[in-house]
This record gives structure tokens, sequence and C-alpha cells, in this order.
């Protein structure tokens, strides 16, 4: 399915967010602060608390709990099966993928998919520093090689592998916010970026167990970014999430709309009109979305979706509270 923007006069919109990113990462602290701070109150170890080393208290044992976990002193005094609870390390390092590629410089509802990239970022970075943990990010974009938009005949040429940039680990809210100026402010290149590769930066060199957060709209093909992704699982807990906008998902009956790739520069007109055509995108768009999640659990990678249509901070909300009430039931997942 192409990665595909409107061209058509769009609705005008904010100044681009590099130029105001002081002013939208202010209101994004004092956001995520609140609503993260008012529902996810209490000891929490994390966004995606594993089951950890350090002893914790002992509870009765459920159905589904590991049984290697069993506290069998405990056990034997109160001849009732019970497991010993471990408590999540907190001095991990987690580390952000973060896909600024041309896809993601679009959206048609309420945020742009980069600004949904951004501001889980700052959501993700409040969850770490403040269990006063190290995070770092590494940032992919285009080549910078623009294609004029055209009607291309045959393969649209590659445009290159894309620009990589690596942000060290560092603790501290100072840091952290550094960290998040330097995402807000990264100018998206065009031509073909490459998730696999960025991906791979952290695979590279390796690293002590932790916590591996990727953000893109993994509109890659999936043979090209599924076995470093796989990789990464092994030696650190994933987080995969997917960034979508509505008109990816269907398209609206609006007569002929010209589309363009924007890493490609490829240029399309389709009749919307079409009842077919739009039940064939929408068909074409569920199977792709349905390819990428199975890529993802294949991998071993938690899953979240993010829309640009929705309360993406809700979304994440429920997301690590489901993470939170599925380790108090003695899983990790």
């Amino acid at each position: 399915m192409a990665r595909a923007a409107a061209v058509t006069s769009p609705t005008p919109r904010p100044a681009p967010l590099a130029d105001r990113s002081e002013a939208v990462l202010s209101r994004l602290q004092l956001l995520v602060t609140r609503k993260l701070d008012g529902l996810l109150q209490g000891d929490y170890a994390g966004l995606l608390p594993g089951p950890g080393s350090e002893a914790g208290e002992s509870r009765e044992y459920r159905p589904g709990d590991d049984v290697r976990r069993m506290d069998w002193p405990v056990t034997a005094r109160t001849t009732t099966p019970h497991v010993r609870r471990t408590v999540a390390d907190r001095e991990l390092e987690t580390w952000l993928a973060l896909d600024l590629s041309a896809s993601l410089d679009f959206g048609t509802g309420q945020w742009l998919k980069r600004e949904v990239v951004v501001a889980a970022a700052a959501a993700i970075t409040h969850l770490t520093v403040r269990g006063g943990n190290r995070i770092g990010a590494v940032i992919g974009t285009g080549s910078g090689a623009s294609a004029p938009a055209r009607r291309w005949r045959g393969t649209p040429p590659p445009a290159g592998p894309g620009v990589l940039t690596r942000l060290p680990a560092r603790s501290g809210r100072k840091e952290a916010q550094g960290l998040l100026r330097t995402v807000a402010g990264t100018t998206i290149q065009p031509g073909r970026g490459d998730l696999g590769a960025l991906i791979e930066m952290l695979n590279r060199p390796p690293r002590r167990r932790g916590v591996a957060v990727v953000v893109s709209d993994f509109l890659a093909p999936a043979e090209q970014w599924a076995r470093p992704l796989r990789k990464l699982r092994v030696r650190h807990d994933v987080l995969a999430i997917e960034v979508i906008d509505p008109r990816e998902l269907e398209l609206p009956d609006v007569g002929v709309l010209p589309v363009v790739d924007p890493e490609t520069g490829e240029l399309h007109e389709v009749q919307t009109a079409d009842p077919r055509l739009r039940q064939r995108y929408a068909d074409a768009a569920a199977a792709q979305r349905a390819t990428i999640a199975a890529a993802l659990r294949g991998a071993g990678a938690a899953h979240l979706r993010l829309r640009t249509d929705r309360d993406w901070l809700l979304d994440m909300v429920r997301f690590v509270a489901a993470q939170r009430h599925a380790r108090t039931r003695g899983t990790t997942r």
C-alpha cells in the first residue's frame, strides 16, 4: 500500500513543530505529568514491567503463574502454594528508536503523525526518568534526496538509506528535556528511510538488558525490519508503537484525489467516488495492518497503536494500566 499524502490544497496548519518545539514540549510535559501521575500513581516499575530480579513479597499461587517463582519456605509454613513476587530493576536503560521518515510528515486528524511520535517519546521519557533510569534515542529520517512528484513507470528509484542520529543515554530531567528538544527539532528529510537500519542501531554495540521502544508507522516492508526487531527482543523488552492516520485505513468520497508518496515522489490520481475502489483500499489497508501486527507479534514485541484522530495519551494510559494489571496476575505480558 502506498504511503500517500494528499497534494490537494490542505487545511491551513500551525507552524511546523520544529519552529514551536519549546511551547509544544512545555504543553506536553504538563499534559503527560498530570494524566500519567494522576492515573498511574503508586510503585510503578516502568512502561513494560518485567519479572525483575529483586525479591518482593509473596502471594498465593494463581493458575498461570511461573512455577519457577514458587516460594517453597512460605508454601511449607502455610501449606498453601505461594509464589515470590519480584520487583523490576530501576537502574535500567531505555532506548527509543524514533522513525521520522517522510511518511510520518502527514496527518488528517488532530495531529500529524510526527507530532504523535514526539508526544509518545515525551510520555515514555517521563515514565523513564521519574524512576531515575537512563534514556537515549536513535532518530532516523530520509536520505535528503528529494524526488519531484511525477508518475513513475515501473519501480521508483531508491533514495538512499536515510540519515541516522544517536543521542547517548543519560539520566536526569534536564538531560531528558534536551533529548526531547533534539527530537522535536529534527527536520524530516525527503527520500526513503531505513527502519531496519534504525532498529539495528539498538543492537550495536550490545548493551545490558533494558527496554527498547520503537516508534514508527511500520509502513516499510516487514522483511526490512522484522529480523532486527527479533534480534533486539533477545536481549531487551521491546515495545512497538505504531502510529496510524485514518486516511491510511480508508478513503473519503471526495471525487478525484491526487495523492503522492512523500518518500519516492510517486504520484497517483484516485477516483474516490468509486465505492469498489474505496472497499479495495480498505481491504488492502486492513491486510497491511494485519501483516504488521503479525510481524510484531512474531518478534515478541508488545504492540501499541496510536492514532492521529484519537486521544493518544488515553490510549497509552490504558496500555500501561493493562501491563500493570497483567503483572499483578503473575504474567509479564
